[in-house]
């Protein structure tokens, strides 16, 4: 059996390495500890220890949670050309992605946990237990896609690692099938989320045709920024070997998705302040305030400038091309989304309320220890699947059965063989 070396070359690979990779794997393990403690004040008081409220009933812990969905299906943004295209330059860099992908689930697993309240519920949603609501419940579908996406994302890479591990070359016939799934998977998770938002009448803020499509743009947006940072990273601290092309390649994406996401926010925009209706009042919370109420005024401008700046200048050339510059436009593009798709989206659904109640949402302490032991989770998981898989792909971990010792060599004792004229018959007169 190939798979006990495996995982026992897998635990070795993950806890070692030098200074700044424990320090960095330390300081990730002590947010964990805090967020584990935040979230154990909230076991035990219930979510009234956080900002929400009867009006806010979605607040910070369902921003990630949508944000990260979209962080999940970008990862198909290298899956797609490396394995379906066949193309070379992003062949290294496709199972960092599927890392990615896996990290941003688990963080998405976890932020609807804690969103529950009290963990014991979720047997609720769990098919043949307990009482689903297939296929007429969004929600329902959207707990379906997330975890077989998960599956995949799990399956596929482990397969491919552990071919990799026996010395052997993973058949296409095994897991190109899946990844033709797994495309296809990737766009349904962020749809479905989409809709579920959508699907709400009594929330007009999310009643548009165009929230599905901007979630498939800000996704490919956030995802490949997040993914070219990873990459230069692994880059500089490993001799994991990078294609400049796939970089290049990514950075175009980025920007071409970026374009795409700001021409859908105009259109929003348009809609919403060119002949304002009623159904209107949330989006003017959003950008301007209402009856003195403007929390979250700076944020949405903030994510606004943020984005417009990094997309202007990715769209030059030279910058694009240069690392000092391509690496913090990736960065404050990463937050611009997670600003716009997370506090910018979900929280102003709610504010006001369906009968015109201005209840504004503040986080607690608690909320932001969780939600930084959450993300301090997803990258402690990607961290741990990337220094796995980087020796493996390096051909410096292998199965020990490949190296099949030697056969002793048998030493023989030599008998002494009789004379010639010993065995000369004698010849008599």
């Amino acid at each position: 059996m190939h798979l006990k070396p495996f995982l026992a070359s897998a635990l070795r690979s993950a806890t070692s390495g030098g200074r700044r990779y424990h320090v960095w794997m330390g300081v990730l393990t002590l947010l964990i500890l805090v967020g584990a403690w935040a979230y154990s004040i909230q076991l035990r008081y219930g979510l009234g220890v956080t900002g929400l409220s009867d009006h806010v009933s979605w607040g910070l812990y369902i921003s990630n949670f949508t944000f990260l969905v979209g962080l999940a299906a970008a990862a198909m943004m290298l899956v797609l050309p490396a394995y379906v295209f066949e193309d070379v330059d992003f062949g290294k860099a496709v199972l960092m992605a599927e890392g990615v992908a896996v990290a941003a689930l688990i963080m998405c697993l976890l932020f609807v946990i804690v969103d529950i309240g009290n963990p014991l519920a979720a047997w609720h949603l769990t098919p043949g237990i307990g009482y689903l609501n297939w296929p007429r419940s969004l929600l329902a579908w959207d707990v379906l896609v997330l975890n077989g996406y998960l599956a995949l994302n799990l399956a596929i890479p482990f397969y491919i690692l552990y071919s990799h591990f026996r010395g052997l070359k993973p058949e296409k016939k095994k897991y190109l099938p899946w990844m033709y799934i797994a495309v296809m998977w990737a766009v349904s998770i962020h749809l479905v989320t989409a809709f579920l938002l959508a699907g709400l009448p009594a929330r007009p803020y999310w009643n548009t045709a165009l929230l599905g499509p901007r979630f498939l743009a800000s996704a490919f947006t956030a995802g490949p920024a997040f993914v070219i940072v990873l990459l230069w990273v692994i880059q500089r601290e490993t001799r994991f070997p990078i294609a400049e092309g796939a970089l290049r390649k990514l950075a175009v994406i980025t920007t071409v998705a970026a374009q795409i996401n700001l021409v859908m926010l105009l259109s929003e925009l348009f809609y919403k302040f060119y002949s304002p209706t009623h159904h209107g009042i949330n989006a003017r919370y959003l950008f301007f305030g209402l009856e003195g109420h403007h929390a979250l005024v700076p944020w949405i401008w903030t994510a606004i400038a943020f984005n417009v700046l990094a997309t202007a200048g990715l769209m030059i050339h030279p910058l694009r091309r240069d690392p000092r510059w391509l690496i913090p436009a990736c960065v404050v593009l990463f937050v611009s989304i997670w600003i716009e798709k997370g506090i910018g989206l979900v929280i102003p659904g709610f504010v006001p309320s369906p009968l015109g109640e201005i209840v504004e949402y503040v986080p607690t302490l608690v909320e932001l220890g969780v939600t930084a032991g959450i993300w301090a989770t997803g990258l402690f998981v990607l961290t741990v699947l990337v220094k796995v898989a980087i020796p493996i792909e390096l051909g410096e971990v292998r199965s020990p059965d490949l190296e099949e010792p030697r056969p002793a060599r048998v030493i023989r004792p030599r008998t002494k063989r009789p004379r010639y004229d010993e065995d000369r018959p004698v010849r008599t007169r």
